[in-house]
């Protein structure tokens, strides 16, 4: 069908001519009802928008001086968070002169990923921000 004939059936019906593939020889065109077909298309992204699980960014945060049986207990509940597919923000907290020992907070941040191996992913790697060291891992 030529080019010409397309455009009369498409104004004869009130539709629109949309050229769908125009590097193809020859081109390819569809009749469509323009303003129906974006409401459609409109109408599927915003349910599938609702149907797409946001994941959100827990917290959990440590204090240097933190002892087995709590840091254990922390450990299950990151694994919890990471198991409902949320993202995990871990941040160890500095008080007072701790500041000047901070490679025991990244020994501490060290400790903490090798525990979380099998199940996390690191996503953001430990930095200092002010008297924290944060650091946000993901699941596998």
């Amino acid at each position: 069908m030529s080019f010409d004939e397309a455009i009369k059936i498409a104004q004869k019906s009130g539709v629109d001519l949309v050229e769908i593939s125009p590097n193809a020889n020859p081109a390819v065109a569809k009749i469509i009802d323009w303003g129906k077909y974006q409401y459609q298309k409109m109408k599927e992204q915003q349910k599938n928008k609702r149907k797409a699980k946001s994941t959100e960014l827990k917290q959990m945060r440590f204090g240097l001086k933190i002892g087995n049986g709590d840091l254990e207990i922390k450990i299950k509940k990151i694994k919890k968070f990471l198991s409902e597919g949320n993202k995990v923000k871990i941040q160890i907290v500095f008080k007072g002169r701790e500041m000047a020992h901070k490679e025991i907070g990244f020994d501490m941040a060290n400790k903490i990923i090798t525990l979380l191996d099998e199940e996390a992913i690191i996503e953001q790697k430990p930095q200092m921000a002010g008297r924290n060291l944060s650091l946000v891992i993901r699941s596998k």
